[in-house]
């Protein structure tokens, strides 16, 4: 069996933990959080990071920094996990979706400007698969309407647009290190602080809502609580293993992109020959191999082609279903604008596996397997 995805592990995560144990601390903020939060802010780089049980959490302090509410708007790609869309609709913000790009199955700066209205708050992208969005011109939309910029960079950490990396763009950005993902320990989360004027606050609402990381500074001789907040903190053993990842991040790195790559070379017949589309990496980006993924001629061919790959011991898996389409989208917010590509395109995509260390022989299984559905 080829699974889809195996968690990564490089060698070192045991050691980690047990020498985080050997200290005596294993809540958070403590000697490994802060060595993954200054490689965070020193790779990035970016003016604060901050460790958080998921990047859930991490969104949801978003919400509460840019004091998002009921009668306020937030734009959004319906295309994405809940999360991004939950953080705002639990403060009473209305999610207002709009469509994707086809070739990057991210967000259409046209269509965010379409929906933006008086009552518009914040913009949240999406880097999907770990491909930049259009930055440029969504930062010029943000400034022109004086609206805040959020980065789900979930998928995206070691990627770039334009030379800089994805979550140190707009105001705030969040990283996920789920085990489905690059660099993971389990469950954990980044905040990325890029406005200085935001760092005081949030490292409150991480801390309850109070100013515990102004005490542990010595700053004040006493902490209380001063704000909204919660207990937004990644345990020190979660911090442990994610430091052996993040110490090793060039490898893992490299070794997804050969995969990548070699999934892209092995099926562009078979886009020549126009049986599939494959994935788009625009100029001015570069992508850090989160997934590979195939488009079908349809919803029902998918179907098929996961039935005859998992025949042949392979994993392939489906997506997001776009949010606009489930009951809470529909409570909780609206499409603006035209469905043109959201739902038709997501009901195409299948992800192929992909993962650290994943055998190259593998991976000429499953181009075989699929060449063999196509019969080409």
């Amino acid at each position: 069996m080829i699974p889809f995805n195996k968690p990564c592990v490089v060698g070192g995560e045991q050691e980690a933990i047990q020498e985080a144990i050997s200290r005596g601390k294993l809540s958070g903020n403590g000697t490994f959080g802060k060595w993954c939060t200054d490689w965070l802010e020193e790779e990035l780089p970016a003016e604060k990071a901050i460790l958080t049980p998921s990047c859930t959490a991490a969104l949801e302090m978003t919400a509460l920094l840019t004091e998002v509410g009921s009668g306020d708007e937030v734009i959004m790609p319906s295309y994405t996990f809940v999360s991004t869309a939950n953080a705002y609709a639990l403060r009473g913000a209305a999610i207002r979706f709009v469509d994707i790009d086809p070739d990057t199955m991210n967000v259409d700066p046209a269509a965010i400007e379409a929906a933006v209205t008086p009552r518009t708050k914040a913009i949240v992208v999406v880097h999907y698969a770990g491909v930049g969005c259009d930055m440029d011109a969504i930062m010029e939309i943000a400034d022109a309407h004086g609206l805040w910029v959020v980065e789900d960079a979930a998928q995206g950490l070691m990627s770039t647009y334009k030379g800089r990396a994805l979550g140190t763009i707009g105001h705030l950005g969040t990283f996920s290190f789920h085990e489905t993902k690059n660099y993971q320990c389990g469950e954990g989360g980044a905040l990325i602080v890029n406005d200085p004027a935001l760092v005081e606050r949030a490292e409150i609402l991480q801390e309850k809502g109070t100013d515990r990381s102004q005490f542990v500074k010595g700053m004040i001789d006493k902490y209380t609580w001063r704000d909204l907040g919660s207990s937004y903190l990644l345990s020190e053993l979660n911090a442990a293993y994610l430091s052996v990842q993040l110490k090793h991040a060039e490898t893992i790195n490299e070794n997804r992109l050969l995969t990548w790559d070699r999934y892209l070379d092995g099926l562009e017949p078979l886009e020549e020959a126009g049986k599939i589309s494959l994935p788009v990496v625009p100029d001015g980006a570069r992508q850090n191999a989160h997934m590979f993924y195939i488009k079908v001629s349809s919803d029902a061919e998918r179907t098929e082609l996961i039935g005859w790959l998992k025949e042949k011991g392979v994993m392939a898996v489906t997506h997001y279903v776009p949010l606009h389409s489930a009951q809470a989208g529909k409570k909780f917010g609206k499409f603006s604008g035209g469905d043109r590509w959201t739902t038709t395109e997501s009901e195409k995509l299948l992800r192929l596996p992909l993962y650290y260390g994943i055998k190259q022989e593998d991976v000429d299984d499953v181009i075989r397997y699929i060449f063999n559905y196509f019969q080409v």
